[in-house]
């Protein structure tokens, strides 16, 4: 198992790096961009599948096309626990040596998505308030590496959840491809 958690987390993190960069980058040399948070959240899934795909790689040449439900879990678990961790490493120097200003342009662009969507006055006033209390918080590392696991970690439980609940097979079932 360690084996093939060790191969697919590390796909996983490296896609998941690739996407960090382009996202920072795109939000920080051009904070006009209009994001789509459904796009995004569906390109997380498609991503994260590698979750599933790790974790039938181990049912079918590891375990004989046999594995349970907590196993499955565990490895699919275990993949998006490594891709997560990859991304969080990363992410820590990534923010306090390349872009320490970057919070600086995500609020530029929060503010204009705010603006898009007809915020009131008010709501902008608010959204300011929201911006500044996230900033202080980023100061400490302990809530950056809580707010990145969260971005991605929760998506990867569930696609873990789902596939160990798609891939279990008990002795005697039959194995599709």
């Amino acid at each position: 198992m360690k084996r093939n958690v060790v191969i697919f987390g590390s796909i996983l993190g490296a896609i998941l790096l690739v996407n960090l960069v382009y996202m920072c980058n795109m939000c920080y040399n051009n904070p006009e961009f209009e994001s789509n948070d459904t796009l995004g959240y569906a390109a997380l899934i498609v991503v994260f599948s590698l979750v599933f795909f790790g974790t039938r790689n181990y049912r079918n040449k590891e375990l004989g096309g046999i594995i349970s439900f907590g196993k499955a879990f565990k490895t699919g678990a275990l993949i998006a626990l490594l891709g997560a961790t990859i991304y969080v490493v990363f992410w820590l120097p990534y923010y306090y040596l390349v872009v320490p200003d970057y919070l600086d342009k995500y609020t530029i662009h929060v503010m204009k998505d705010a603006e898009r969507s007809g915020a009131t006055a008010a709501e902008l006033a608010d959204k300011v308030t929201e911006m500044n209390t996230f900033k202080e918080m980023y100061k400490n590392p302990l809530f950056v590496v809580l707010i990145t696991y969260a971005e991605v970690l929760p998506i990867g439980l569930i696609v873990a959840l789902v596939s160990a609940l798609v891939l279990k097979k008990k002795p005697g079932a039959v194995v599709p491809g």
